[in-house]
């Protein structure tokens, strides 16, 4: 996944029994799992944008929607995408051109000098029969002409299949181009699920941290009395720096990810940005898997786009075989002649030509052999894309039942962790134990709440995923995400 993504546990948490004790308490340490800067991982056009608007110094308020119109803006992978698409289009206009007529217009003027001698011309041979008269052999001429030219392609079939094919590849351009934007719209909403889950971690790590310390000034308070042992003061101190760390990792990763965010969407990695929708949570009605295949096939617009190329090869296959066949074509002038200042006369050409082709065939064969190839690569292209949509759906509908499932269990997993946090700590008070199980509560509740915040997460991610696998991101990602 382009951007970070926490682990799911193998099981759910129910209790951090043993965490600490007392030898292991004192010898416990936490460090912070920093990871390599992006700079130095595979870049990503897509996780990239192009930044253009300035730093403020006010945050600038951010919903999901507003995410995701800034990265279909601003988005680097989008933007090579219309590129491409440009091209093919003036590819287009390349193989249209082959059947639409050219006209060229034409005009001269300029002095030209003969040498008549060269020509045959014999000035002892011209005064035999002009007798008296003395030819100079040197002539110039000031000679103006205009004329219109007239070409085109009258009839042939290897230039029309040759531009229905490209027709097709146009259209599959297109097709990759809206393909795009669901990559586009997938990366910007995980990116803002990525820091709503890690702004949830950071309250957490908070909350727990205050509970900490309280239950620190609590011992200290019951070891001047007294009434508790200094090894119940050790245990609370070293639960207090174990959430001071967490809470420091926390932010640590809640910091990275909104560059991480700020980069899809085309702000500066230093622009604050307030969040202002809320980490949704919905469950996704159900859809038997024969409705979101069908669904899949009729609006995934990378398979649209191979069907769209495929057409393409086939009009390629056989324009190579139409290289047999003659072509028509016509061209033809008019225009004006004469001594400049002076007449000028009409003058017009017009002729058709035919042209068969009698002997070519290692041209042809090679022409015909390629293009068979591109097109069997091409089916079996489209028969594997096919598999691959039938197979990605099938996965994304498990990764939506387990996330939900987990989901579940850690919602009720956490509100066990409380229950049992709140009699350990009235145990506690009244004297009744120790400090110690009401670490490991603390623990647990610590334990709970990340679980919890990572599930949802993860649930609301396979729902993007599945509707992304489904084609239909682009218009129904409320829909999945239950906003």
């Amino acid at each position: 996944m382009a951007y970070r993504q926490r682990k799911i546990s193998s099981g759910i948490v129910t209790a951090v029994a043993g965490l600490l004790v007392c030898s292991g308490a004192l010898a416990q340490t936490s460090s912070l799992n920093l990871q390599p800067p992006s700079l130095l991982q595979a870049h990503d056009p897509f996780m990239g944008s192009v930044t253009t608007a300035p730093v403020t110094d006010e945050a600038i308020k951010l919903s999901l929607d507003d995410a995701i119109h800034r990265s279909m803006e601003h988005n680097l992978g989008l933007i090579q995408q219309q590129q491409t698409e440009r091209l093919f289009q003036a590819q287009v206009l390349s193989a249209k051109s082959v059947l639409t007529p050219t006209v060229k217009l034409k005009a001269t003027s300029g002095v030209d000098e003969f040498n008549l001698l060269a020509f045959g011309f014999k000035p002892a041979l011209v005064s035999k029969l002009l007798p008296g008269y003395h030819l100079n052999p040197f002539i110039k001429v000031d000679v103006t002409q205009a004329e219109a030219t007239v070409d085109q392609t009258l009839f042939s079939m290897q230039a029309i299949d040759l531009y229905r094919a490209s027709v097709f590849a146009v259209q599959a351009e297109d097709l990759n181009t809206l393909s795009a934007h669901g990559t586009v719209i997938y990366n910007a909403a995980g990116s803002y699920l990525q820091v709503l889950s890690d702004m949830a971690m950071v309250e957490n790590s908070k909350a727990q941290l205050a509970t900490s310390q309280r239950l620190q000034q609590q011992t200290k308070d019951r070891d001047s009395a007294g009434t508790a042992t200094h090894l119940d003061v050790l245990r609370a101190s070293v639960q207090v720096q174990n959430d001071e760390q967490a809470l420091e990792q926390e932010e640590n990763a809640l910091a990275k990810d909104r560059i991480a965010l700020n980069r899809v969407i085309g702000l500066a990695p230093e622009q604050k940005v307030q969040l202002t929708d809320a980490a949704p949570y919905a469950d996704l009605a159900a859809r038997t898997l024969e409705e979101l295949r069908t669904t899949a096939y009729n609006n995934r617009k990378d398979y649209l786009a191979l069907l769209s190329a495929l057409h393409g090869y086939e009009l390629q296959s056989r324009s190579a075989r139409y290289e047999r066949m003659p072509v028509l074509s016509f061209s033809g002038n008019y225009g004006v002649t004469g001594v400049t200042h002076d007449f000028y006369h009409g003058t017009m050409y017009a002729a058709g030509k035919i042209e068969i082709p009698l002997f070519k065939e290692a041209r042809l064969r090679g022409d015909r052999d390629v293009a068979d190839a591109q097109l069997g690569e091409a089916r079996s292209q489209l028969a594997s894309l096919r598999a691959d949509v039938d197979a990605q759906i099938r996965a994304s509908l498990l990764d939506v039942e387990a996330a939900q499932k987990l989901v579940k269990v850690a919602e009720s997993n956490r509100d066990l962790a409380r229950e049992e946090l709140d009699q350990s700590q009235q145990r506690y008070g009244a004297g009744v134990d120790d400090n110690l199980p009401v670490v490991q509560a603390q623990a647990a509740v610590a334990a709970a709440n990340s679980q919890w915040v990572t599930s949802l997460y993860q649930y609301n991610l396979a729902k993007l995923a599945l509707a992304r696998n489904a084609g239909i991101l682009e218009s129904q990602y409320h829909q999945y995400l239950g906003e």
